[in-house]
């Protein structure tokens, strides 16, 4: 949701406000500059936010017990949990992040990052996502 909703709503509202602003030219006005440029800087901004924090995720992960069920873009892969060397779990983030670092490249390559599940206590970390990362460890244990 938020990979796909937030960038079309923030854009969007650019948009808009660049049309209004542009339409008020024809009433025989003129634009201000800073009209003009807050929305394109922030437009730009925004990219490049969105590219480093929101574009990079995955659409979809499932646990299903001894692996992941990863989905992204109609495509899906299975990640077994011995195959994951590293979790890195971002709770100071907005959407909280999860990159799970591959010992070998999947179909989405050797990193896969995904949204954590919500919580109702900013900041607080995602009980799932606590007990993913133990699994994760006691299944590396038991492989040699």
């Amino acid at each position: 949701m938020t990979k796909r909703i937030f960038p079309t709503v923030w854009f969007g509202f650019l948009a808009l406000f660049l049309l209004v602003s542009l339409g008020s030219k024809s009433a025989g006005s003129d634009i201000p500059l800073p009209l003009l440029f807050v929305p394109i800087a922030m437009g730009g901004l925004g990219y490049f936010l969105m590219k480093n924090l929101v574009f990079d995720l995955v659409d979809e992960v499932w646990d299903a017990g001894s692996e992941l069920l990863v989905k992204n873009k109609g495509r899906q892969a299975r990640v077994a949990l011995t195959d994951i060397m590293n979790v890195s779990y971002d709770v100071m983030m907005n959407p909280q992040r999860v990159t799970l670092t591959l010992r070998q490249p999947s179909l989405f390559g050797r990193e896969i990052t995904f949204a954590a599940p919500s919580t109702w206590m900013p900041f607080a970390k995602s009980p799932i996502i606590e007990d993913l990362i133990e699994r994760i460890d006691a299944a590396r244990r038991r492989t040699p």
